[in-house]
């Protein structure tokens, strides 16, 4: 996604007193980023909250794309525009932070947005995990973390035609811890998702899991479930930011 797709999607899916607000508030953001932090929470009800394409559940919402375009307005570089993004997902709700993540691949900021992604992988919100591996982590996420991202998406049930990196991402380990997840289903007489057969399909050599291969699946199934103990806020639901109300 770009400013432009995401402007474009927008017009279909915001009344007229959406777009004026938005435009007003992006014009706010450019000549004075510090009113961004009191923007950002309002643009849920200002402006919408449903899929930004309804055929896409699992993509963008309306105030992803609001909040994505507030942050790429921002006159910011370097250390301080980081300073703003890591404000904002650490003080913001489930949906705010969404939005930080899926603004990343907008934003100017390298490898400095990874600390967010590798965080929103740590929490058991499919919202996050599925928004923190979208493009920016496509270009940026080291391959491990990566495949771990990927395989929780699988534990969760996050389609992975969510992530749109996933084809390009694929590699032969992925693919490995792949065989081995379906080996331990088929093995506990569990279904294997459909989804990670396309990933097996671009590594047909890779058939038969071994003792690595399970041990990988059962050491992310462990982090899997640990972390629920610990991410209660990150897991709440997409309820209005106490903000908004």
């Amino acid at each position: 996604m770009t400013p432009d797709h995401l402007r474009a999607a927008l017009t279909e899916r915001m009344t007229e007193q959406g777009a004026k607000w938005l435009a007003g508030a992006c014009a706010s953001v450019t000549t004075d980023p510090g009113v961004v932090r009191g923007l950002f929470p309002l643009a849920g009800r200002r402006c919408g909250r449903g899929p930004l394409d309804p055929a896409d559940p699992h993509g963008w919402t309306v105030d992803d794309a609001a909040r994505s375009l507030l942050l790429a307005a921002l006159p910011l570089t370097g250390a301080p525009l980081l300073e703003e993004i890591g404000e904002l997902y650490r003080t913001g709700d489930a949906a705010e932070r969404r939005a930080v993540l899926r603004a990343l691949p907008l934003l100017p900021v390298g490898d400095g947005g990874l600390p967010l992604v590798r965080d929103a992988l740590r929490t058991n919100d499919t919202r996050l995990v599925a928004a923190a591996l979208g493009d920016y982590a496509t270009d940026h996420l080291d391959a491990e973390t990566y495949r771990q991202g990927v395989l929780k998406c699988v534990f969760t049930g996050i389609p992975l035609a969510a992530l749109p990196g996933l084809p390009g991402r694929a590699d032969a380990e992925m693919a490995r811890m792949m065989a081995a997840f379906a080996h331990e289903r088929r093995a506990a007489g569990r279904t294997v998702p459909d989804d990670i057969a396309p990933v097996l399909a671009l590594f047909p050599d890779v058939t038969v899991p071994g003792p690595r291969d399970l041990q990988d699946v059962s050491t992310a199934t462990t982090a899997t479930t640990a972390t629920s103990s610990i991410t209660a806020t990150s897991s709440t639901t997409d309820r209005p930011s106490p903000r908004e109300a």
